[in-house]
């Protein structure tokens, strides 16, 4: 049985920084793209970055290039997403997804193949 769980999100204030951790069970980890997306109240899942399964490449979404950094440890079947410079718009129940295919780092939820249960990331201005 596949899963992904999440952790490190809470309330922080503007400018402050988080790092989120996602633990993979059940699959090989290094035969997955990773990715990060998120949702906040009353919008659409959105994405935020994703990583090759040899960690070599990354993909940002252009509103977090520059302040978010997405990595991986496959000794350790870990995905992690540091925050720097959060900022209220930040606010959103962050995900993380597991990605099969090997035609690039993708940028649309519904082609990944499992999902965390998400972590809540509240950011006050």
């Amino acid at each position: 049985q596949v899963q992904l769980v999440e952790s490190g999100g809470g309330l922080v204030q503007a400018g402050d920084s988080l790092r989120l951790s996602c633990a993979a069970s059940g699959l090989t980890f290094s035969n997955y793209a990773m990715g990060w997306f998120r949702q906040a109240p009353g919008k659409e899942r959105e994405f935020v970055a994703a990583i090759t399964r040899s960690g070599g490449s990354t993909r940002y979404a252009d509103s977090v290039k520059g302040r978010f950094t997405i990595s991986r440890d496959n000794a350790k079947n870990t995905v992690h997403l540091q925050m720097n410079s959060l900022k209220p718009e930040d606010t959103a129940v962050y995900y993380c997804a597991g990605d099969r295919a090997t035609v690039g780092l993708r940028a649309v939820g519904s082609v990944y193949d499992y999902w965390g249960q998400g972590t809540q990331v509240t950011v006050s201005s």
